[in-house]
Parts: structure tokens; C-alpha cells; sequence
């Protein structure tokens, strides 16, 4: 071919194809780009579809399990817990069946015999249905606000919660302290999620000192929790995102000969570098 146009020709011709060729990338991307995003829509929609499913099957799991728990009030404590605690494991199972959103959970051996602090890491609602498969009897302390919550907050009276009015530290601080040392002594474990509130992933919350004091006063140890729940069940959002969420329990932290700022340091330290080296998009999950 060269040899027929010559060398000047040819020159000529194969620069204008080079020319040509970055406008026949540059087409080929924008039709890329335009398939791509009715996909992405596609996709959200698919996600929003079956949390609509999800929310929907929960809706009815909580009126009937808290119909339950107005029923099984007159039987004691644990019994109680141990047949609503199934409401946490029926709604799981529903939302990795809709959802295609499952579970793992690492450090179960780091878990002790005797009861003692939960000290979880607060990014969603998840959490706290899933402390429920992983520890023994728990006491979860809550705002008050919640166990007036229709339906809801029946079944949540059943689970045996430490209710406190946060807008009264003090009182809050004693009522914990007080009720904490009778569910111990009891071998029932405390839930208390120090940062208060639900946290966006990525963010460190203000960590209370109430979990330590609780610890120290009661001689137990704390059981830091960390987990990626925040992924693929947000705060405040009505999408629940497929893929795998990573609990992890850490290694206890002894109290004795400790001030509680440094018992409280030494267990949020730990959640956090632990949540840094979990995954943090739901690709890498």
C-alpha cells in the first residue's frame, strides 16, 4: 500500500486517521455514558423495590411480635427475651432474603463467660437487632421516647431495656449506673452505645464516659464492637444495599487499675482503627 500511494501520500492519509480516531473514542464514550445511566437508574429503582418489600414484611413482623410481647408480659424476664429475640432474627433473615443483605461476624472467642459492657460502635438500627444474636441476655439502654412508639416500643418493653431521659444527664447517668448493677449481677449484659447517636461511616461520634463508670463500678469488663453497618443501612435512609456487612468483636478491656478516661480511650481507640480497616464502599464489600 505504501509502495502504491507513495511515502508522502501515505504520511498524509494515516495522519488524518490519526486525526479522526480520538472523535471516534470520544462518540463511542458518549453512547457508553448514555447506556450507563439509564443502568444506574435501573439499579436504584431494583434497591428501592425490594426495601419497599424489606419494610413492608418488618412492618408486619413488629405488629405481631409486639402483640406477642403484650401476651408473654405475665412470664419472666429471660423467657420473654428469648421469644421476641426472634423478631431481631426473623428480620434479618427477611432482609437478607429481599434485600440480599447478609452478615459476618469475627472475634465470637473474644466473648467472656461472666456478663459484662457491650460497647458498640452506633451507625444504624442494624446493630442493635444483631447484638442480639451475638451476646447472651441484653439490656439495651434507651431513650424513653422509644418505648411509646406503637407496637414498636410493646415488643421493645419485653426486651428488658434500661429507658432513660436524656435531656436529664444526671438522672440518666444514676439510672443506668443503678439498674446496670441489678441486670449484672443477674448475668444479663448492658448495651450501651457511647456515642450516643447514630454516626454517618467514616465519622467519630463523642465517646460518654457512662459504659466505663458502669464497668468500673461492677468489677466487668468492656467488649468494644465494631462493624460497617452504615454502608448499606444508612442513617436516617429508607434504602437498604445489597451486599455484606462486617461485625467485628474485640478482645475485653479489663477495668481494674484504670481511670475511666483511660478505659474509655482504649475501647473507642479500638473501634476505630478497627472500622478504618474494614471495608468502606459497598464494592469492596
Amino acid at each position: 500500500r505504501q509502495k502504491k500511494l507513495g511515502p508522502s501520500l501515505y504520511s498524509l492519509r494515516l495522519a488524518k486517521f490519526l486525526i479522526k480516531k480520538p472523535k471516534i473514542i470520544l462518540a463511542s464514550e458518549t453512547w457508553l455514558t448514555r447506556l450507563t445511566i439509564p443502568l444506574k437508574i435501573m439499579k436504584i429503582f431494583k434497591i428501592f423495590l425490594f426495601s419497599t418489600v424489606y419494610h413492608i414484611g418488618v412492618f408486619f413482623l413488629t405488629v405481631v411480635f409486639s402483640l406477642i410481647g403484650i401476651i408473654i408480659l405475665p412470664l419472666t424476664r429471660k423467657v420473654r427475651y428469648r421469644i421476641i429475640r426472634n423478631w431481631a432474627k426473623f428480620t434479618l433473615s427477611w432482609l437478607n432474603f429481599t434485600c440480599k443483605l447478609c452478615w459476618e461476624v469475627d472475634g465470637i472467642e473474644n466473648i467472656p463467660k461472666n456478663a459484662g459492657i457491650i460497647f458498640a460502635k452506633h451507625q444504624s438500627a442494624w446493630e442493635t437487632l444483631a447484638l442480639q444474636l451475638v451476646f447472651p441476655e441484653q439490656s439495651q439502654v434507651i431513650k424513653r421516647e422509644l418505648l411509646l412508639v406503637p407496637f414498636f416500643g410493646w415488643g421493645l418493653a419485653s426486651l428488658n431495656p434500661i429507658s432513660i431521659n436524656r435531656s436529664d444527664n444526671i438522672k440518666a447517668f444514676k439510672k443506668v449506673l443503678r439498674e446496670s448493677k441489678a441486670r449484672i449481677k443477674t448475668d444479663w449484659w448492658i448495651v450501651i452505645f457511647p456515642e450516643g447517636t447514630r454516626t454517618k461511616i467514616g465519622v467519630k461520634g463523642s465517646y460518654s464516659r457512662t459504659a466505663a463508670a458502669v464497668a468500673k463500678a461492677n468489677n466487668c469488663p468492656i467488649i468494644p464492637v465494631a462493624h460497617n453497618a452504615g454502608l448499606f443501612w444508612p442513617k436516617v435512609s429508607y434504602m437498604r444495599y445489597p451486599g455484606k456487612i462486617v461485625m467485628k468483636v474485640g478482645p475485653p478491656v479489663i477495668t481494674k487499675d484504670k481511670s475511666i478516661d483511660e478505659i474509655t480511650e482504649e475501647a473507642s481507640r479500638w473501634i476505630e482503627t478497627t472500622c478504618m480497616s474494614l471495608p468502606s464502599t459497598r464494592q469492596s464489600s
